[in-house]
């Protein structure tokens, strides 16, 4: 049979023709049989198809002797971290993130939360769950239950001083996914009041599909702010790997700068440590690293890349301009509750606004956010690209698509992974208008 929902890092498809409990037993086998565990961690997202999935993967998982922790409804960051914490041989988080409703998924990692995708065994679990030469077992596995939260919220109040944090006032916005019932564990333990919008978790998604990279999602949270006089906001997809800051003004910051925060963070801590980055957005994240005496490394996009890199080049952090944020202490994986810790860490230190951490650097590199553009010929749009600029461009990178700089603008164009479209970014060093100008033009070639 040929199963569709294998995508370039993880299983994405829709509920039922390509993606159902059949195909989640067979992907359990298929998973048994390339990885050959003896344990694995299994949970699952918020999403109505998800604990039937999840329960057809564990039987392809136990049928192939498989021994299988459930550590139930989660976040995806949770199986990342009970598969290291449990010292288990790989964990399956069953989720399709921030997706329409009737999709669902499985992000899935080996020992040590160590990422399986295209290039390290994804396509192989593909191949085995097709042609169903699954391995024969010599025993059926057991299934346990294990709730590893507590340890969890431990480890995520490691990153901050409690005694330093002030008394703030956060909005914290779950989207109707599954970060509210993090944020009651951590609440009892912070000096802040959160005022909770989209909380409780519904996987008929009543306000929209967890998602605050789309606009129209954005105005509960910026209101709430506003209304409540809070001193910023934070808001989820739906697994709760990706957060997004919103200032004290209700403004939305963009992930790029929340990199360069973060890396300045750990860089004052830790005096020469290495920082990983996509190439999408990079001057504010290279010239922090610099300043700092750290260094910038960059990664081609992707989980998959960014962890790999990071554990070659024993960097502290990674981040990426989409709100993924990774760190070492963390099995080198994304969070999305680490950063906003992080965060108010730096507010209560400095004594800083959310604003007034942001907005210098955000002045220095001014950049056009990530707009995406659907093309019929992506490969020669950016063959275009490169031509019509080269005489002109001080340096061209095809690490990641076509990176091309200018001394004063720089620009990232790429071919999505995941969708038929290209993403374009743009910064200047402390032009708004020539970025501006610029994305105008690259626009308006991208037309021609």
């Amino acid at each position: 049979m040929q199963i569709t929902c294998f995508k370039a890092y993880d299983i994405r498809g829709r509920i039922p023709d390509q993606l159902n409990e059949d195909i989640a037993y067979r992907i359990g086998r298929a998973y048994a049989t390339f990885l050959k565990p003896a344990s694995v961690v299994v949970g699952y997202d918020i999403r109505l198809t998800s604990a039937d999935l999840c329960d057809a993967l564990t039987r392809g998982l136990t049928e192939s002797g498989v021994d299988v922790i459930n550590i139930g409804q989660c976040g995806t960051e949770e199986v990342y971290f009970a598969t290291a914490h449990l010292h288990t041989d790989g964990g399956i988080a069953v989720t399709a993130s921030h997706n329409p409703k009737d999709y669902n998924g499985m992000k899935m990692v080996r020992a040590e939360s160590k990422p399986i995708s295209g290039d390290t065994g994804l396509k192989e679990i593909q191949a085995i769950a097709e042609s169903g030469d699954f391995m024969e077992a010599t025993r059926s596995g057991e299934v346990t239950r294990q709730d590893t939260r507590p340890a969890y919220v431990e480890h995520l109040l490691s990153y901050i001083d409690l005694a330093q944090i002030k008394p703030l006032k956060i909005v914290c916005n779950a989207g109707n996914g599954g970060a509210g019932v993090v944020i009651d564990a951590l609440e009892d333990r912070l000096p802040v009041t959160f005022v909770k919008v989209h909380h409780e978790a519904d996987g008929n998604f009543p306000n929209g599909v967890p998602n605050p990279l789309i606009e129209e999602n954005r105005p509960p949270t910026i209101d709430a702010i506003k209304a409540n006089q809070a001193d910023l906001g934070i808001a989820w997809d739906g697994d709760f790997d990706r957060c997004f800051f919103f200032d004290e003004s209700g403004r939305f910051i963009e992930g790029y700068y929340i990199v360069g925060l973060l890396a300045q963070a750990f860089l004052e801590h830790h005096p020469g440590a290495r920082i990983i980055h996509d190439p999408r957005l990079t001057w504010n994240t290279i010239e922090i690293a610099e300043s700092h005496g750290g260094e910038a490394i960059q990664s081609k996009t992707g989980h998959a890349f960014i962890k790999e890199r990071m554990r070659a080049e024993d960097a502290i952090y990674g981040g990426e301009m989409s709100a993924h944020h990774y760190f070492k202490d963390f099995s080198y994986c994304d969070s999305g509750m680490i950063p906003w810790l992080l965060v108010i860490g730096l507010i209560s230190e400095t004594g800083k606004s959310l604003s007034e951490l942001v907005n210098e650097r955000m002045a220095a590199f001014p950049a056009s956010g990530e707009i995406n553009t659907e093309i019929s010929d992506p490969p020669a749009l950016l063959k275009q690209l490169e031509s019509h600029y080269a005489a002109s461009a001080e340096s061209v990178d095809h690490t990641d698509g076509l990176s091309m700089s200018f001394g004063t603008w720089r620009f990232n164009i790429r071919m999505s992974n995941t969708e038929p479209v290209v993403r374009l970014n743009v910064e200047s060093r402390g032009d708004t208008e020539l970025m501006r100008a610029k994305t105008r033009e690259i626009l308006d070639l991208m037309k021609t």
